[in-house]
């Protein structure tokens, strides 16, 4: 299999909060473009991503030690709605990246973190091959780890493994032969290693989600990170993932807002400027728009608020500050999670007919926002966070809360 070679031409490197933020505003100008082409055609994304890449977007959350920007989980969260917003594929395209940056931060060694963390600087994209199919629970893992001489061989089959098609490296959780999980930093070019691009899903079309299989893949010992002790200790890696989440949700919702006033404004197609506007007296429209901005003005907020927990959190990381932290994040996943579907249904209530159009594109927001929400279930964290306020409990501590 042919390896994704590093992203050509120069990588900006992005210095600070401001910069990255005004830096996704510019390339979600030239992502939304196409988004609706992409999304009706499952155009997949690759030149756009050579775009992302050569942006710095990707290395936003290097630490400033190892010469990246070292954004603040707010500006990070920001910076993914926005991406999100003009396109919800390219948006969730890298949060497994992110994901495994913090892993990588919180357990790696300091020779690891200088060696991956220069890679992304340099433009390259770490995909994932976590979770598998037929398994007991969401939480169980059967791909193996076992010992070659210095190194290690990989045998298993992964799905779900969104980022992965276009990824230089391929972070692949693995269990080793004493039955604890590692992260294994897997080279795309590896022999034996699969990635197959069959995810149909009805939203989120060019995620890539779709399945890696490892036959006997040889990965160095300096590549495999621990990964189970980062949810035996307080760590922010569960909430950072989460966040992450929330920021999608934020940003389709945000994308059907936008699209809902544009349409009730001119009652034309949202990519075509008809140059009218007119004020809108429709008590029922009027309603609709203002209860749906309210709603997705609270999620924006919540998710800043979830952003500067974070922060806390991982600047120290205690019992109490992770758990601060999941549980702000939580908030801001069970309501985004909430706004991204109601904000799809409005613009069909609002658009009716005319938003079931495959050329209209409109359709697209309620499809993506179903789909990523199911990522895991959100009833389960209106329950941790009654259990916090009310009994004082603690979430527990893992990759989905």
């Amino acid at each position: 299999m042919n390896a994704f070679t590093p992203t050509p031409g120069p990588v900006e490197l992005i210095r600070s909060d401001a910069q990255a933020i005004e830096t996704a505003h510019r390339l979600a100008a030239t992502l939304r473009q196409d988004s609706i082409v992409r999304d009706r055609e499952r155009r997949l994304p690759h030149d756009e991503l050579a775009l992302f890449s050569q942006s710095g977007l990707w290395a936003i959350s290097v630490p400033k030690a190892f010469g990246g920007a070292g954004v603040s989980n707010v500006t990070l969260a920001q910076v993914v709605a926005i991406i999100a917003q003009a396109d919800a594929s390219l948006g969730q395209i890298p949060q497994n990246h992110y994901y495994a940056l913090e892993v990588l931060r919180v357990n790696g060694s300091p020779e690891q973190q200088r060696r991956l963390y220069a890679e992304v600087l340099a433009g390259q994209r770490f995909g994932n091959a976590l979770a598998e199919l037929g398994t007991k629970t969401a939480h169980d893992r059967t791909t193996r780890l076992t010992r070659d001489g210095d190194g290690y061989r990989i045998d298993g089959r992964k799905f779900y493994a969104t980022g992965a098609l276009y990824a230089q490296r391929i972070p692949t959780s693995v269990v080793d032969e004493q039955g604890v999980q590692q992260l294994a930093f897997v080279p795309r070019d590896s022999q034996g290693l699969e990635v197959i691009d069959d995810w149909s899903g009805f939203g989120q079309r060019t995620t890539g989600s779709g399945s890696v299989v490892f036959d006997n893949v040889y990965v160095a010992a300096e590549d495999v990170i621990p990964f189970q002790t980062a949810f035996e200790r307080p760590t922010p890696v569960g909430p950072l993932a989460q966040i992450l989440h929330a920021a999608i949700d934020t940003g389709i919702a945000r994308a059907a807002y936008e699209d809902a006033l544009h349409f009730v404004r001119t009652r034309t197609r949202p990519w075509i400027d008809s140059g009218i506007e007119k004020a809108v007296d429709d008590p029922h429209s009027l309603k609709s728009i203002g209860h749906l901005a309210i709603r997705l003005h609270a999620t924006e907020a919540l998710l800043d608020r979830a952003g500067e927990y974070l922060d806390l959190a991982q600047a120290d990381s205690t019992a109490d500050s992770v758990a601060a932290a999941s549980i702000a994040v939580a908030e801001a996943r069970a309501i985004s999670t909430e706004v991204s579907l109601a904000a799809g249904s409005t613009l069909f209530e609002l658009a009716g007919s005319q938003a079931t159009l495959a050329e209209h594109g409109l359709d697209r927001h309620w499809r993506n926002a179903r789909v990523h929400t199911l990522h895991d279930p959100v009833r389960w964290k209106y329950h941790a966070i009654g259990n916090y306020y009310l009994n004082d409990e603690k979430p527990p501590l893992r990759g989905t809360i």
